[in-house]
C-alpha cells in the first residue's frame, strides 16, 4: 500500500513540475520538449525543435525531418486576452537514401483552403508529426491551433512516394463519437 502511495505522489510531482512545457517520449526513443517563453516584448513564443525519424515503406528506408521555429517574418497573432503571439514556420524533409523525396516550408496559410479564414487570423501552425504509413503514403499529422489552448484544427499531410502532396481536414474524436451515436 505504501509503495502505491509513494508512486501516486510521484506522478503528481511529475505532473506538476511538467506545467511549464511538454516532454513528448517517441516510441522510436526519439524525445521532443515544447517550452514556451516570453521575449522583451511581451511576444510569446514556441520553443524551437526538430524531429528525425526512420522508417520502412515499402520495402525501402525513409528519413523524416521535422524543424519548427518561431518566425518573426509572420504577422504576430492576438488572442482576446490580448496577448501577442509569434507564429511557427515548419520545414519538412523527406529522403530516401540519398534521394530528396519531399521538401516543403510550411505556414498556416498552407492550410487556408481547409481552416476558416476567422480561425486561422487567431491560430498559429503548432506543429506536424509523423503518423503511419498506409497504401496511399506517409501520412503527417499537422495542427493549426488557438495558442495555448485545446481549440485546434486537425490536418492530414499525405506524400506519396514519387513526392506529391495531399492534404485533408482530419476528424476531430467529437466528430466520430457524435456520428457513431446518431
Amino acid at each position: 500500500m505504501k509503495k502505491v502511495l509513494y508512486m501516486l505522489i510521484g506522478a503528481v510531482v511529475l505532473s506538476v513540475s511538467a506545467c511549464g512545457g511538454k516532454k513528448s517520449n517517441g516510441e522510436d526513443g526519439t524525445l521532443t520538449v515544447f517550452q514556451d517563453s516570453t521575449d522583451a516584448k511581451g511576444n510569446q513564443r514556441m520553443q524551437a525543435s526538430k524531429a528525425e525519424q526512420k522508417f520502412m515503406y515499402k520495402g525501402k528506408e525513409y528519413v523524416s525531418f521535422v524543424s519548427r521555429t518561431p518566425d518573426e517574418s509572420l504577422p504576430l497573432v492576438k488572442n482576446e486576452s490580448g496577448e501577442k503571439f509569434v507564429d511557427n514556420s515548419i520545414s519538412l524533409r523527406l529522403t530516401r537514401g540519398s534521394e530528396m523525396v519531399f521538401s516543403k516550408t510550411f505556414t498556416k496559410n498552407d492550410f487556408a483552403s481547409l481552416v476558416g479564414s476567422d480561425f486561422l487570423s487567431k491560430s498559429i501552425l503548432e506543429g506536424i508529426v509523423y503518423n503511419k504509413t498506409t497504401s496511399q503514403g506517409i501520412i503527417y499529422a499537422a495542427s493549426v491551433c488557438y495558442p495555448q489552448s485545446d481549440l485546434f484544427i486537425p490536418i492530414a499531410i499525405t506524400i506519396s512516394a514519387d513526392g506529391k502532396m495531399a492534404m485533408a481536414k482530419d476528424e476531430l474524436l467529437e466528430e466520430i463519437y457524435e456520428t457513431d451515436s446518431i
